[in-house]
């Protein structure tokens, strides 16, 4: 099982990194949409005042939601390849939100479950100094 929560912890750490270049590209996304709207509705802007801060609301809850989750996957990932006791609960909790993301994050969070679930895996995080070490 040793393997396998490595494996689980680099899988944490590159999808908590394409959750930080997505994060990244809705912010450069909604915010090239934002200018479009300013600059569509020169004549309306009553309609521009309540748009562009409704659209600046919905992506900054967005971005910071999936910065969160993912910088949270990146040292849960980093925490599982030292073995720490606290990164086994933190992937548990996140495999299990990671459910609800299909396909990728799915499948990460059925395997993530499977690993961190199993009685071995118990074990290894009892004692992380020889976890780490054979």
């Amino acid at each position: 099982m040793r393997d396998h929560v490595r494996i689980l912890g680099y899988l944490n750490i590159a999808m908590g990194a394409l959750g930080l270049i997505g994060a990244l590209v809705i912010a450069i996304a909604f915010g090239g949409a934002a200018g479009i709207v300013r600059m569509a509705a020169p004549q309306e802007p009553d309609a521009m005042r309540v748009a562009v801060p409704i659209i600046g609301i919905v992506v900054t809850a967005i971005f910071v939601f999936l910065i969160a989750i993912s910088l949270s996957g990146i040292v849960a990932g980093a925490g599982l390849l030292h073995f720490r006791p606290w990164a086994r609960i933190l992937t548990i909790v996140l495999s299990a939100l990671n459910l609800l993301n299909v396909p990728l994050g799915a499948a990460l969070g059925v395997y993530g479950l499977w690993v961190l679930l199993q009685a071995q895996t118990w074990r290894l995080f009892a004692n992380p100094q020889s976890a780490a070490c054979g």
